[in-house]
């Protein structure tokens, strides 16, 4: 205890502890509806792009990364989005198709135009997380913040078109609810998360941070709004722990958070067991 408290003096530890907090939040609410429409793996999909973005962005030597990787992870949202609702490539093999295209791609460009003398720590670092997120920036963290508060209000302001969109799509066309461009939010606020998340667990287990607290939840919870608010509830704790963990124990911050949400998620499985057991 008298560790955590000397760290939590340092100015990086509480930015690091606010921006994953912010971020497990906000991955958490959609991971729910993501969960729900099968879709579970765009995230997977959106992150292996934002590698290959990150990549260009390396090799282009830009002090900015995001202004370039923001933006092609965005319409990448929307081109898989469009391609999913193609008859001919179904949303599974969009996401695979873009995924392995986008990590390829990525690898080949820091590979052929390398500007670093460890590419192997690099490619590593980037994949499963780094200590960039330990090195934010005030202004990465006020961004951050902005971005994270925009995305909590969209949710709420449009939770009842999500649930319906979620649910029954086919029905909520019927009622005259235009679930395309909602479909579409939720793509580009997926978007936006991966690219915040980057940092926090790299690129290869940011779907974790979308898929466990929201299974975790459904292992206790019925109801569509009981399991989000869980889910988010699930989410920050895992974040908050695997940080504090990390920081104490010196082990990588995205792993030790992915840990972390592995094992809430066996805690809820055994709850909901056990739960399910007496109810009968």
């Amino acid at each position: 205890m008298d560790k955590l408290i000397m760290y939590m003096q340092y100015p990086f530890v509480r930015y690091a502890l606010i921006v994953g907090v912010l971020i497990a939040l906000c991955s958490s609410l959609l991971g729910v509806t993501l969960v729900l429409k099968r879709f579970s793996f765009i995230g997977d999909g959106l992150s292996h792009v934002a590698f290959g973005a990150m990549a260009v962005a390396a090799v282009l030597q830009l002090t900015n990364e995001m202004a370039l990787i923001l933006p092609v992870t965005v319409i990448s949202a929307v081109l898989l989005l469009r391609t999913g609702q193609n008859a001919k490539i179904k949303g599974d093999a969009a996401i695979a198709m873009i995924s392995v295209a986008a990590l390829a791609f990525g690898y080949l460009i820091m590979n052929i135009f390398s500007t670093s003398s460890n590419l192997s720590g690099d490619v590593c670092s980037t994949l499963f997380g780094s200590t960039s997120i330990l090195t934010l920036t005030p202004g990465e963290v006020w961004l951050c913040t902005i971005l994270s508060i925009a995305i909590v209000i969209i949710f709420i302001l449009f939770y009842n078109k999500i649930f319906a969109v979620t649910f029954d799509e086919d029905f909520a066309r019927a009622v005259g609810t235009n679930a395309g461009a909602y479909n579409l939010m939720i793509a580009v606020i997926i978007a936006v998360i991966i690219v915040l998340a980057m940092n926090l667990v790299g690129s290869l287990l940011i779907s974790a941070l979308v898929i466990f607290p929201a299974l975790s939840a459904m292992r206790l919870f019925n109801n569509f709004r009981a399991v989000t608010v869980c889910s988010a509830v699930l989410s920050v704790i895992g974040a908050f722990l695997g940080i504090i963990i990390s920081i104490l124990a010196g082990t990588p911050v995205g792993s030790t958070i992915v840990a972390v949400d592995v094992a809430v998620f066996l805690i809820c499985y055994i709850t909901g067991c056990v739960k399910g057991g007496i109810g009968r």
